[in-house]
């Protein structure tokens, strides 16, 4: 069966189809995605503007068609901090419900983290016993700690790349004064966190998600995404100051020629490198793994451990049995018909 993750976050919107059935793993058969940085849409209010609606709008549709044109089965459509913290987010999902009929699920800070260790706890297996999870988004940061399935504790914290850079990080590269004022901020944010953790069981195993993690991995010398998802990728504590350091005079056009930068990440990497070496430093870990499985792959796989008690699913609502998009002014009866 083909399945469909739509994933509405900071910095890009992302569609995944994968190929699975419950107890395989799931296969990715295609991807459809742009950057869409949701922050740079923001008003002093804290709304996203009628252009961002828009930009986001229109990305839905092209995914929904995308989803059709391939034959997905089910669509999982949901949507993280960028939305979760806007001023007008219930708006924006109720344009986006009434322009697409595609409604996107609002995960709370907690529900992602939890999630995403879910995926991670999947890729590692209970032999890595008890796991320590990090996710740096574009608008939050999440930390998940468990021996289980599912996380005994779940939090999320508001450190993600773009959202600091965007706060903390004027000019280009920033001054020193901005860097160690974020430096501080970051761990005071991030102290009464790590502190909750503490009083929970040894951690066995360190493991990070995210984009960011993996540019940041890539830059300090892990194998590149070519080499494939098996291969072991580390990203170490004193890789993460040395190049801190380094990041922080550069100016972003610099940046792009590092390993591992793409255009839309290269501005946020600074403040990404900051979260993760106050992470490592404040958990006191030397180093951590990264994971190649993070929250899209965690909300398959729940999806797939449902349909072993639900049965086989019915076609998606998103999608019409021709294999084109039902029109979204029309009640899903009439637009099943229009298109038929």
């Amino acid at each position: 069966m083909r399945l469909g993750v739509l994933d509405i976050g900071s910095n890009t919107v992302h569609l995944l189809l994968v190929d699975a059935h419950p107890g395989a793993q799931p296969v990715p058969f295609a991807s459809h995605k742009r950057p869409l940085s949701l922050v740079q849409f923001l008003e002093p209010d804290g709304s996203i503007n009628d252009d961002g609606q828009h930009e986001l709008t229109e990305f839905v549709l092209e995914a929904w068609e995308f989803a059709a044109k391939h034959k997905a089965e089910d669509l999982l459509a949901f949507c993280t901090s960028a939305i979760r913290e806007a001023a007008n987010g219930p708006a924006v999902l109720a344009r986006v419900k009434h322009e697409t009929t595609v409604t996107l699920q609002e995960l709370t800070g907690s529900e992602e983290a939890s999630m995403t260790f879910f995926a991670v706890r999947r890729w590692y297996g209970w032999g890595a016993g008890p796991i320590l999870n990090l996710d740096i988004g574009g608008g939050s940061f999440e930390m998940a700690y468990g021996e289980d399935e599912l996380p005994e504790l779940a939090t999320s914290v508001p450190l993600g790349a773009s959202r600091l850079t965007r706060d903390w990080l004027a000019g280009d590269p920033p001054s020193a004064k901005s860097v160690k004022e974020l430096r501080r901020y970051i761990r005071s944010t991030l102290k009464p966190v790590v502190r909750d953790f503490e009083k929970l069981a040894k951690v066995n195993h360190v493991a990070g998600t995210s984009k960011t993690f993996r540019s940041l991995a890539r830059i300090a010398g892990a194998a590149p995404s070519g080499a494939g998802p098996y291969v072991k990728r580390e990203l170490f504590a004193s890789d993460l100051g040395l190049w801190a350091q380094r990041i922080s005079a550069m100016e972003v056009k610099d940046r792009l020629n590092l390993p591992g930068v793409s255009e839309a990440r290269a501005p946020q990497l600074l403040a990404g490198a900051l979260v993760a070496e106050a992470a490592l430093e404040l958990f006191e870990f030397p180093s951590m793994e990264i994971c190649p499985w993070a929250l899209r792959e965690g909300l398959i796989l729940r999806r797939l451990d449902q349909l072993v008690f639900e049965g086989p699913l019915d076609p998606a609502p998103h999608v019409t049995g021709t294999g084109q998009p039902a029109d979204p002014q029309l009640p899903d009866g009439e637009a099943a018909a229009a298109s038929a």
